[in-house]
Formats: C-alpha cells, structure tokens, sequence
C-alpha cells in the first residue's frame, strides 16, 4: 500500500491512495479541511465501524444504520499526542440485540481493526454503545 502527500500551499495538504483517491488536509486547526489528526480520528471510527456493521451482518442482525463517535483527548505538551480515545457506537435497527452489538465492538477493538491495534500501545481506547429499535 502507497500514498503520497503533496503540499498545496499555506497549511492545506492533498493526500491521494495508491487507488487514486484523494483527501485534503489542513494543518492550520482543520480550519477549511480536517486537520491530520482529526483524520486520525476519522479512520479509527471507519476501520471500526467496517467491522462492526460486518460482525452484526454476519450475526443476521437486522441493522439499518451505525453511527460511531469519537472523541480524543490530547496532551498539554509538544508533540499533543492522543492519550486517550473514546468511541461511542450508535446502532440502530429492527431488534437488534444488545449482546451482538457488545461482541461486534469488542472484536473490532480487540482482534480486527488495524488502526485502533496501531494505536493501542501508545493510546487508551475505549468505547461502548447504544442501541436504536427502529
């Protein structure tokens, strides 16, 4: 896997994948794109949430939406480092059971999501959930 980050002047920088895609980011507190580490935040919450939605697929849950939010707290010196992230997954469906929706979480934080296993060393990650009856 290859990407590359090319300037594109003041503080906004483009991302492109090695699939073509790209992403736009701004170092100046994501005043007009996310900032780097906001995009930290949003890849946790993506890679999660793929395996969550996945996991409650394949467990023949009637799901119909997921929702995660995350909030990290940085610390007060230089580099300001995660040193704590919280996921909050929101899962809404037509009987969805809550031991399904707990095991999902449990196994994308603990075994399947790469980006929360990049970060576990270094990071607090917690998370927990909610349940929408829709």
């Amino acid at each position: 896997m290859k990407a590359k980050v090319k300037w594109l002047g003041e503080e906004l920088f483009l991302g492109t994948s090695e699939s073509g895609h790209t992403l736009v980011l701004d170092a100046d507190a994501g005043n007009l794109a996310p900032s780097p580490l906001e995009g930290v935040l949003i890849s946790l919450g993506g890679c999660s949430s793929v395996d969550v939605v996945s996991i409650l697929q394949k467990s023949r849950q009637d799901i119909s939406g997921c929702t995660v939010e995350i909030s990290g707290t940085r610390v007060d010196s230089v580099p300001k480092l995660f040193s704590a992230i919280h996921l909050h997954f929101i899962v809404s469906g037509n009987g969805i059971k809550e031991k399904h929706v707990e095991r999902a979480v449990a196994l994308s934080a603990d075994k399947y999501c790469s980006v929360a296993l990049m970060l576990h060393d270094n990071v607090e990650i917690t998370h927990d959930f909610s349940v929408l009856d829709k």
